[in-house]
């Protein structure tokens, strides 16, 4: 009331004159916008002319102005005059609430209609709240609701709202009579889809007399919303049996169903709809239906449509950069997103989507400086590529960047992006972080668990994983095959043969998983790591499906581990039957005959690599230092610190000879002299990042290398003895595990 009267102060006579203009122009401004209530001849009697002036307002400031005169008058409590106001306050994206509410407090009566405003008032402005308790107002008033009430609240409500009440006002609806009124289905079927419960809303809609297209996108859309876009295309087969003809809401929902479905045929059908002109083209039509082509891999239909566009905003663009980028064509993807007018945060993110997919992890990089050079801000999606590329680099000082980043400017950490920072940990042989982000996540999936699992087994804490097994399975969250993977993995590092045998079987008995091609080759694995060739060669020749090369690989690695040469022999047949070009196979297996002083069965094996034009994966390292990763290949001397890296090197190794080192060339399959053999052991690249760490960091610091083949022996027996020498920590992740050097013992027991 004293905002009210306050505005009455200045009005000097009847003939006070008010300005409508806009943005505070003068009457010789906008001279058609000046009115002189002495002109209007308000009389209690007449309203009219106020009335319309009320609705031809633009600001709340005009409104105030209007209001003013309204009081000065006498008029304060003419409904009608009151009922504009609210109306303007309450339909006005302008509109102020607490002023209609003012207003709406000082009514002498209060219809039904009046409440309806006040309802759709708050439901404008997004407090769902206010309107439950203006309408609870309404009803201790001993106001019935009308066919108005319901759909102004129920749509204004948000998902918790409608988690906490919807159930209630559904209650509400059908003791005052309204459950056949089709434009309160439309409000609740948006009520339930909004919360999460599809089947509660298609109840609502079996109850409907469906004869409102609008109710029928309501229930598609609330099929898209919970994924369930099966049940989406079956709708829009019944609208067709009924004949109604859908709008181009209808087909953009139907087509973003079609387009997780990969729906061609009948996406080809909704797009005549468009051809036919039977519902009118948009850019977000044009756009849907673009993506429709995209996301089926259609990209040459896709490519036609988009540049037949007159109109293409960010989205068109971001879906044929995202298009290319789901066949793994990067590069054109690069190539469209290069030629964006304009970029948001999901056109960068699609692009490093893409770069991650192909495993260029350096071009995610580059491409997040360019994002931040452009002051795009990244959101919780371009977080989790970043992550996933700091994971598979080893790149922890990035990662924890990155942490810094989401925490400093409130990224939302949903369970995605949390799941992305504990992978990130774990790759980057952080298992405490990794177990701090775990502790502190509210809400958890089966992933979260499966990471941890893994995360654990693959960083030598592999009866901490077996625990995390069964506290997921006391959370009641259900394991997949990969969870299973992870638990198979802990026990096959722990040699532990017969629990890892009872979990196999428990897999099918108790969670209903069949054994798929990689739990049989975990199982091999186990066998084999434990000196049960035999069996292990039993569980491949018993196996229901056709082992492949990872299963004949465990068995190759195992006997690389008990030296088994005929087995070795019959598993590396089988491998190269599969993959003719894996060199890695021929290495092994060349390995193996040197362990074993197998000298013409090497050079032999080594006659038939030259004589196939096989070549030996180079042994590749890279270490993250100040940010930057550094890159090193077996024998590298491109480096810039090269000259030093080797001179450090030189030295480290004497110190170590010095001590009682002796290099184990037992898996050197060169057939050289024993110095030369040597040589080429110092060569190694793993060596070379080691002492490239110890050139540039400071005494304490942890070294954190991730290598691209199993680090060999002699490496593995080097990295104890630095960790120790040094005082350092070592971490370096191999193609099979973490090894965690501490003071001359590694995480794997020399088991790996």
């Amino acid at each position: 009331m004293i905002m009210i009267l306050s505005s009455l102060r200045g009005l000097s006579n009847l003939t006070y004159t008010f300005n409508l203009a806009f943005h505070g122009k003068g009457a010789s401004q906008c001279p058609n916008q000046v009115f002189q209530l002495a002109h209007l001849h308000l009389s209690p009697e007449i309203h009219l002319p106020l009335q319309s002036v009320i609705e031809r307002c633009k600001s709340m400031d005009q409104l105030r102005q209007i209001h003013s005169v309204i009081i000065q008058k006498g008029l304060i409590s003419d409904p009608k005059l009151c009922s504009n106001i609210i109306a303007f306050c309450s339909n006005n994206e302008l509109g102020d609430m607490k002023y209609a509410r003012s207003v709406f407090d000082i009514m002498p009566e209060q219809g039904v209609f009046i409440w309806n405003t006040m309802i759709k008032g708050y439901s404008r402005e997004n407090s769902p709240q206010n309107g439950v308790s203006i309408y609870r107002e309404m009803l201790n008033n001993n106001v019935q609701p009308d066919n108005y009430t319901f759909p102004f609240l129920l749509k204004g409500f948000t998902r918790e709202v409608s988690l906490k009440l919807g159930k209630s006002m559904h209650a509400h609806v059908c003791k005052f009579g309204f459950e056949l009124n089709e434009f309160v289905h439309h409000a609740l079927i948006h009520v339930y889809c909004l919360c999460g419960q599809v089947d509660m809303a298609r109840g609502v809609f079996d109850l409907s007399a469906k004869s409102d297209i609008l109710i029928w996108n309501s229930m598609i859309s609330g099929y898209n919303r919970s994924k369930q876009f099966r049940e989406s295309r079956k709708l829009f087969y019944a609208m067709e049996e009924k004949q109604l003809q859908p709008t181009s809401v209808t087909l953009i929902s139907v087509i973003s169903a079609l387009s997780q479905l990969k729906d061609l045929d009948t996406g080809n059908r909704v797009h005549q709809y468009v051809k036919d002109y039977k519902v009118q083209s948009s850019l977000v039509l044009d756009n849907a239906i673009v993506d429709l082509y995209a996301s089926s891999g259609k990209m040459d239909v896709a490519l036609g449509l988009f540049q037949s566009m007159k109109l293409k905003d960010v989205i068109s663009w971001t879906t044929i950069v995202k298009g290319f980028v789901n066949i793994g064509q990067v590069d054109v993807a690069r190539k469209y997103f290069d030629q964006m007018p304009k970029r948001d945060n999901i056109s960068w993110t699609a692009m490093m989507d893409g770069y991650v997919k192909e495993n260029r992890f350096k071009d995610v990089l580059m491409l997040f400086r360019e994002m931040q050079a452009a002051k795009i801000r990244p959101d919780e999606f371009t977080m989790v590529s970043i992550l996933t590329t700091c994971a598979h680099l080893g790149a922890l000082e990035l990662g924890e960047w990155i942490k810094s980043y989401i925490d400093k400017h409130k990224i939302k950490v949903d369970v995605h992006l949390g799941n992305a920072v504990i992978d990130m940990y774990f790759k980057c042989g952080n298992v405490e972080k990794a177990l701090m982000m775990f502790t502190q996540m509210p809400c958890r999936d089966k992933f979260t668990w499966t990471a941890m699992i893994i995360g654990l087994a693959s960083n030598g804490h592999e009866r901490e994983a077996l625990d995390m097994f069964f506290d997921m399975l006391r959370a009641s969250e259900t394991p997949d095959d990969v969870t299973y993977i992870g638990v198979l993995s802990a026990c096959t590092h722990m040699g532990m043969v017969v629990e890892g045998k009872s979990f196999f079987a428990n897999m099918a008995s108790q969670h209903g998983i069949q054994p798929n091609v990689i739990h049989y080759g975990c199982l091999v694995d186990l066998l084999g790591r434990a000196g049960h060739l035999e069996g292990a060669y039993e569980v491949i020749k018993s196996m229901p499906v056709k082992p492949n090369s990872i299963v004949w690989g465990a068995l190759l690695g195992a006997c690389r581990i008990h030296k088994d040469v005929q087995m070795a022999e019959i598993a590396a047949q089988q491998l190269l039957q599969l993959e003719p070009g894996n060199g890695a196979v021929y290495v092994l297996l060349c390995n193996i005959y040197a362990a074993c002083k197998k000298w013409d069965n090497l050079r032999e094996t080594r006659r038939i690599m030259t004589d196939r034009g096989i070549k030996k994966t180079p042994g590749c390292s890279l270490i993250e230092m100040h940010g930057i990763v550094h890159e090193f290949v077996a024998g590298d001397q491109s480096h810039p610190q090269s000259k030093s890296i080797y001179s450090k090197l030189a030295e480290l190794i004497g110190e170590l000879k010095f001590s009682g080192y002796v290099p184990d060339t037992s898996e050197v399959s060169l057939d050289i002299g024993e110095d030369e053999k040597e040589n080429s052991l110092n060569r190694h690249s793993e060596k070379l990042a080691i002492a490239f760490a110890l050139i540039n960091s400071e005494p304490g610091f942890t070294i954190r290398i991730v290598k691209n083949l199993r680090i060999c022996t002699d490496c593995h027996h080097v990295a104890k003895l630095i960790s120790e020498r040094y005082n350092r920590k070592l971490i370096i992740r191999d193609r099979t595990r973490f090894h965690h050097f501490v003071q001359g013992s590694c995480s794997c027991k020399d088991y790996w």
